[in-house]
C-alpha cells in the first residue's frame, strides 16, 4: 500500500497539509452545528435505540463534501454514512463522528462534540475533538502533542486510585472497583470528550462501556496518546481502526502511569 498518498517521501509535509484541513472542516463544522444547537430540528431513532437529528446528517454532508473533495483517494468512514467496503482496501481513511453525543445535543445540552480523525493503516495520524458550545477544541498530530486551544496539554501524572476522578458507566466503575466509594462523576454525553477530559487531566480514568465505534474513539484515541495517557481494553490490547467490524468491547482511558496501575489492578482482580 502507497502509505502516503499525495504526499512526500517522509508524509511530514503530507501530514502538515492534512492537519491544517481536518482542523479548517472540524472548527467549521462545530460552528455549523452550533447554529443549529437549541433549535427546532427533526430527530428520529436508528437502530432501536440511537438518536439522529437532521444536524447530524447536514453536518456529515459538510465534513465528508470538504474532505473528500480535498482527498479523494482516500476512505471514508462516518457514522452517518452508508458503509462501503472500499475503506478496507485504503491505507488512509477519514473516520467522523458529525455530532457525538446526539443525546445531549437534542436535549440542550453542553457536553456534545465534533469528532474526527485520519487513521493510517489502522492507527489514528491526526484528531480532532470539537466541542462548540463550550468552545474547547482539542488537536493531535502524532508525535506532536496535543493541545486544548492551541495550549499543549497532559493527563494527570498519577498512579493512584484513592482520589482518582473517574467517568463512564457507573455499573462499569462499580464491578471495576467493588469496594470503593468512587463516583462516577458527571455524565459526559460525547464519549470522545470524555477521553478527551483525560487527556487535559481533568478526570484521571475514563472507562468505555462495550458499545463503541471507531468513529467515537480514533481522534480521542490519539489525543489522549499525544498528553501522555493510554487507551486500550481492560487486558492492555490497543485498538485498531479501519476494520471490517468497526465496535470495540470495553476500553479505559488514563494517564500512562495510572493506566499502568489500572492494567496492573485487572490483572490481580478480574472484572469479569
Amino acid at each position: 500500500m502507497n502509505h502516503h498518498i499525495g504526499g512526500d517521501e517522509t508524509g511530514i509535509g503530507d501530514l502538515s497539509k492534512q492537519a491544517k484541513l481536518l482542523a479548517d472542516t472540524v472548527r467549521e463544522a462545530g460552528a455549523r452545528a452550533l447554529s443549529m444547537f437549541r433549535t427546532e430540528l427533526k430527530s428520529w431513532v436508528k437502530d432501536v435505540s440511537s438518536p439522529v437529528s437532521e444536524a447530524d446528517i447536514a453536518i456529515n454532508e459538510f465534513i465528508e463534501q470538504r474532505l473528500r473533495i480535498a482527498e479523494p483517494d482516500y476512505g471514508w468512514l462516518s457514522e452517518e454514512s452508508t458503509d462501503a467496503e472500499a475503506r478496507l482496501a485504503k491505507s488512509r481513511v477519514w473516520v467522523i463522528d458529525p455530532i457525538d453525543g446526539t443525546r445531549a445535543f437534542l436535549a440542550g445540552r453542553n457536553d456534545w462534540s465534533v469528532s474526527a480523525a485520519l487513521v493510517e493503516d489502522g492507527m489514528p495520524l491526526i484528531g480532532a475533538v470539537f466541542a462548540p458550545a463550550t468552545d474547547e477544541f482539542f488537536f493531535a498530530v502524532k508525535n506532536q502533542g496535543a493541545t486544548l486551544n492551541g495550549v499543549t496539554i497532559s493527563a494527570d501524572a498519577g498512579a493512584n486510585f484513592d482520589t482518582a476522578r473517574m467517568a463512564g458507566p457507573a455499573f462499569l466503575i462499580e464491578r471495576v472497583f467493588p469496594s470503593s466509594q468512587h463516583l462516577a462523576g458527571r455524565k459526559i454525553g460525547s464519549l470522545a470528550l470524555r477521553l478527551c477530559r483525560v487527556a487535559q487531566g481533568a478526570i484521571d480514568v475514563a472507562f468505555v462501556s462495550g458499545n463503541s465505534r471507531d468513529w467515537d474513539l480514533a481522534g480521542a484515541d490519539l489525543i489522549v496518546h499525544e498528553a501522555a495517557g493510554r487507551m486500550t481494553t481492560l487486558t492492555g490490547e490497543s485498538i485498531v481502526y479501519n476494520q471490517a467490524d468497526v465496535r470495540h468491547g470495553v476500553l479505559a482511558a488514563a494517564g500512562r502511569g495510572r493506566h499502568a496501575a489500572l492494567l496492573e489492578h485487572l490483572r490481580l482482580h478480574p472484572a469479569y
